[in-house]
């Protein structure tokens, strides 16, 4: 019921959006979508409480105002180069979580390149357990399921290759020139491995998730959560996240940088399988401050390892150089500055 709902909102959405200029008639309408008056009507409701504004003339029709800012599929397709990456798209105005859709889909069989998309999470989920904040029609809340010719070991490269088309698509949407040298920070920054900052504060998470047999990885999910037109950040967040909006302080068009963003991430996982994993880690390494020279805690569970980061492994892992100068290579945790 859910996913016929979102299809019809989604082209109710197109037809207004492709007859602006005009008044359609209800009737029009409601034979367009093949569905009841009654229907048509709940569907404006809902698409006025997304903000659009659809002007109702009694005895005519409606006319479309100003459109709601929603990620329909022919919007995307629209702005996205031919390509595998979004290929097929699954749009949903509320979703438990794209991560969790995904397997789903991944499950059924849905071809590598298949993209999730939702205007809301109600269970958005990162790394560790923790929730990802999923307010409607501000963020961006993507998956895309791949189908790679990799080994369960080589897979975490797909963190750091998505980090890295994440940070370069907010630099150039934002003007926001990466320099790690900048000691002020006021530039999109990876922190290894999968979150991207700026001003030291996180705009953007990526998790990897996967199905995998012994030798191979059968298909893996990875999503993205963007922080786009938050004017505020929650108290309890506003510490340690931030959005493109608050540092660019303009808006920013979501379709703009899902698109900016799945580009990237296609031309980087061709040059993955072109070139191989080192292609992706030199890319991290020039983009990162955390790749090289920063002073760094990573807790582990119960494991902490304190000291300086000395470079990337050739499969990606951080290299760490403790205090006592023994270098160990981190596959996973959490990492952090440490003064």
């Amino acid at each position: 019921m859910a996913k016929q709902l979102d299809q019809h909102l989604d082209r109710l959405v197109d037809v207004l959006v492709e007859n602006a200029t005009v008044v359609l008639s209800g009737t029009k309408l409601a034979s367009q979508l093949r569905v009841p008056h009654s229907t048509l009507w709940e569907l404006i409701e809902r698409l006025r409480e997304m903000g659009a504004e659809i002007r109702g003339l009694p005895g005519t029709g409606y006319q479309l105002v100003k459109a709601p800012d929603v990620l329909t599929p022919r919007m995307i397709r629209r702005s996205l180069p031919a390509g595998e990456f979004g290929g097929r798209i699954h749009h949903h105005y509320q979703v438990d979580s794209t991560m969790s859709e995904a397997a789903r889909l991944a499950s059924a069989n849905a071809p590598h390149g298949t993209l999730v998309v939702a205007e809301e999470q109600t269970a958005g989920r990162g790394r560790f357990g923790r929730t990802w904040f999923s307010p409607r029609g501000t963020g961006l809340y993507f998956t895309v399921i791949l189908r790679p010719k990799l080994s369960p070991a080589a897979a975490p490269i797909l963190t750091l290759l998505a980090g890295i088309s994440v940070a370069e698509a907010v630099s150039e949407l934002a003007s926001l020139p990466i320099d790690i040298r900048r000691p002020d920070m006021r530039w999109p920054d990876i922190r290894w491995p999968n979150d991207v900052l700026i001003g030291g504060k996180k705009c953007a998470g990526i998790l990897v998730e996967m199905t995998a047999q012994p030798e191979r990885v059968e298909h893996a999910q990875i999503g993205i959560g963007v922080n786009v037109n938050q004017a505020e950040i929650p108290a309890e967040l506003a510490a340690e996240a931030t959005s493109l909006r608050i540092e660019a302080g303009r808006g920013f068009s979501r379709l703009e940088v899902l698109v900016s963003i799945l580009k990237r991430l296609e031309h980087y996982y061709h040059r993955l399988e072109e070139r191989g994993a080192g292609a992706i880690v030199g890319r991290f390494g020039e983009i990162s401050s955390y790749a090289r020279g920063k002073r760094v805690r990573v807790t582990d569970g119960q494991r902490v390892i304190i000291g300086e980061t000395v470079g990337l492994s050739p499969e990606g892992m951080l290299l760490v150089r403790r205090d006592d100068g023994e270098v160990e290579a981190v596959l996973s945790g959490l990492v952090r500055p440490e003064s």
